[in-house]
């Protein structure tokens, strides 16, 4: 058998587009350390790229300057490829802003190594058990249309590695999505930025830190806001006397509650689900009572 070269970044990934909300992003599993360095580049309002196998990560700079200048994911894929002269080895994808999309795969890269494109999206893989794993990426991400671009990519990812995925196992994954303002609080544009470096499953380890991430970093939705009646009141004087929020559960004032509640809430980091006194987000009251 052919030796398979060890700073191959042998992977499956997927880049692509929510056409509503005009996110970008990119969801890689890979048999490679760290693969979220590599692998994902994307600029809200321009595209996203996904660079790898014997990775150039040039094809990420230089692809989202392209991009820029107007150009389609095809036009940019032809150029970066064209002017690459290790391009036999190469694999990428590319989807524009306008959902403009383009997979390529060099003819010296390992089998199983190709790409499939579909409307707002394109998969591809290296050193796969078969192809199956970008058909079912491919499908996963249809099947999930009216969901997030974080669900759908997360869902794809995990449908290509039940398909086979990368035949050398599993070592790292990442999630990386952009939308302008869609960062922490409005201060940037990374709205998900995730990596799991080294891990037994890491797009397990993924979809988990994802959806803490989501807890963390989103603001309540109405339907979430909730008013605390007695019972919850209990519940959380409970939690947050066993948390040391509280140091006595007897005798609770209004006072001394909303205090020790606050002072949970800030310093656990969710003042994006803070809410006025006598009310709390339903997801972060859960939360609450199921943290240990």
């Amino acid at each position: 058998m052919t030796k398979i070269p060890d700073r191959l970044v042998a992977t499956f990934s997927i880049v692509g587009r929510d056409p509503e909300t005009g996110e970008l992003g990119i969801a890689v599993q890979s048999k490679f350390l760290g693969v979220g360095a590599v692998v994902p580049w994307a600029e809200a309002g321009v595209g996203a790229i996904a660079t790898q196998s014997m990775a150039n990560t040039a094809y990420g700079k230089e692809g989202l300057q392209l991009l820029k200048e107007g150009k389609t994911a095809k036009e940019v894929m032809d150029i970066l490829v064209e002017k690459d002269p290790d391009k036999a080895m190469r694999q990428a994808g590319i989807v524009d802003a306008g959902g403009g999309v383009a997979t390529f795969t060099g003819d010296g890269c390992y089998d199983w190594a190709g790409g499939k494109t579909g409307e707002n999206y394109a998969v591809q893989g290296n050193i796969l058990v078969s192809e199956e794993t970008v058909e079912a990426m491919a499908a996963g991400f249809e099947e999930k249309a009216g969901d997030a671009l974080a669900e759908k990519l997360l869902h794809a990812l995990k449908e290509g590695q039940k398909a086979g995925g990368d035949r050398r196992g599993m070592q790292s994954a990442a999630l990386f999505i952009v939308k302008e303002k869609g960062g922490y609080a409005g201060y940037n544009d990374r709205m998900v930025d995730l990596r799991v470096d080294e891990h037994e499953t890491p797009i397990n380890e993924l979809e988990r830190i994802y959806r803490l991430h989501q807890l963390y970093f989103t603001r309540t939705q109405e339907k979430d806001i909730i008013n605390i009646n007695e019972e919850m009141r209990e519940n959380l004087v409970r939690r947050l006397t066993q948390l040391n929020y509280l140091h006595d559960a007897t005798d609770v004032t209004d006072d001394t509650f909303y205090k020790a509640l606050r002072n949970y809430i800030h310093t656990e980091n969710f003042e994006e689900r803070e809410q006025e006194q006598g009310k709390i987000d339903l997801k972060l009251y859960q939360f609450i009572l199921m943290e240990k």
